[in-house]
């Protein structure tokens, strides 16, 4: 088993099983993860993710160079598309996704956490696009996501120098949400997760829709775009059960209907 899928109440936690590797990515575990997000596309009573690794030494270590020296052009090609698109389908996931960085995330790793709506870190991991470094440069997103969190300029710095940073650093950039802890980690994320997964899950999905693909339009058509999620929302009966919680002063008991 490279991924292992749990469920703690409404939180689907994803682990990548590779510890003795740093958890990095082989084909196996990229479509693994792959299987794993296309089930959570539908587990409607799973209302948040979170994305970690085993152990304690890292998060994930990026692609497992073991495996790349032994591919051909075209496995490689391969294997580009494959981590792109898992990459790519987990940040599309109807759902709020949170990175539990417990350890080091370096190239592909740090563009798992990319992919992901939020991120949390431990405070004594280190995070990095290395790419450059090597010979290539960030293919799962990274030259794309990161400059979108960070903005151009510290993104160019990151991928050019290839430099890897402290949690403070990450935390002054605004590429991570929190940062805790090592053996605080999850738990915090797991914290963060249900004070979410208590909010209605279709208002969720939403948001973070109109997020997402607001940001990458003009402001008026972002508005536009708004205004179509909400419309999705109003005649929902969890739009109406909020109504009544608030009325009768009690926590909503949301479905996703």
């Amino acid at each position: 088993m490279t991924v292992s899928l749990r469920v703690e109440g409404k939180v689907g936690i994803l682990t990548i099983e590779r510890p003795d590797v740093f958890n990095c990515l082989n084909l196996e575990t990229l479509r693994t993860m792959r299987d794993h997000i296309a089930r959570l596309q539908f587990e409607k009573d799973i209302r948040a993710v979170i994305v970690t690794g085993a152990g304690e030494k890292a998060f994930c270590a990026g692609a497992d160079l073991k495996e790349r020296r032994t591919m051909s052009e075209s496995q490689v090609q391969e294997f580009i598309r494959t981590i792109r698109d898992t990459f790519t389908e987990l940040e599309r996931l109807n759902k709020p996704v949170i990175a539990a960085i417990n350890g080091a995330a370096f190239g592909g790793g740090t563009e798992l956490a990319l992919s992901c709506d939020l991120r949390v870190l431990s405070e004594t991991a280190l995070m990095g696009l290395t790419e450059t470094s090597l010979g290539i440069i960030p293919g799962a997103g990274g030259t794309q996501r990161l400059p979108r969190i960070v903005g151009k300029a510290k993104a160019k710095e990151l991928i050019f120098t290839a430099r890897r940073i402290s949690a403070q650093e990450a935390l002054s950039i605004g590429l991570v949400n929190r940062v805790v802890p090592q053996e605080q980690v999850l738990a915090a994320a797991l914290e963060l997760a249900e004070e979410i997964a208590q909010n209605a899950p279709i208002a969720l999905a939403q948001a973070k829709y109109a997020i997402d693909f607001g940001l990458e339009v003009d402001l008026q058509t972002g508005l536009a775009m708004e205004s179509n999620a909400y419309q999705v929302l109003i005649p929902t009966k969890d739009r109406l059960e909020g109504l009544e919680a608030f009325k009768e002063k009690r926590r909503p008991n949301y479905r996703g209907e």
